[in-house]
């Protein structure tokens, strides 16, 4: 989901309660800060030799013991637009950081509307070979 597509559905359900899956099913607690919007870029060479750039939007979730707290969907709209001069573009991909004792980034793959509100549903990231024909992935990568 990208920038666009995710600010236009919070502001289509602005009082809506929001909810994030994680990959394994599990939930982040209801109770949730998005602590910072970022945009995220990463230039990198790949092990064939070919440079490349991925550049995404970053949602930090936190929790604290405020347990009172609740994120609504009008207000992480808002926060959304506030860090559009950071994000320099609403096409760019959303993932999520999240995590207790270790941070981990999580694509948001879609948004379901339900009678509870509406559910982040996340994906986890994986690692792969960029150039298997230049490496020889199979002899031994890299």
């Amino acid at each position: 989901m990208i920038v666009k597509q995710l600010t236009e559905l919070l502001d289509k359900h602005a009082d809506s309660s929001l909810h994030i899956m994680l990959p394994s099913g599990e939930f982040v607690p209801d109770h949730f800060h998005v602590t910072e919007v970022g945009r995220v870029q990463k230039t990198f060479i790949d092990c064939g030799g070919t440079r490349r750039e991925v550049i995404s939007c970053l949602l930090q979730a936190w929790t604290a013991h405020d347990v009172e707290h609740r994120l609504v969907a009008g207000k992480l709209s808002k926060i959304l637009k506030l860090a559009d001069k950071v994000l320099g573009s609403s096409d760019l991909l959303v993932e999520v950081e999240y995590g207790v004792e270790v941070a981990s980034h999580y694509m948001l793959m879609d948004i379901e509307v339900t009678p509870k509100g509406l559910l982040f549903v996340l994906a986890g990231k994986k690692t792969d070979c960029l150039a298997p024909d230049k490496c020889g992935v199979g002899q031994g990568c890299c």
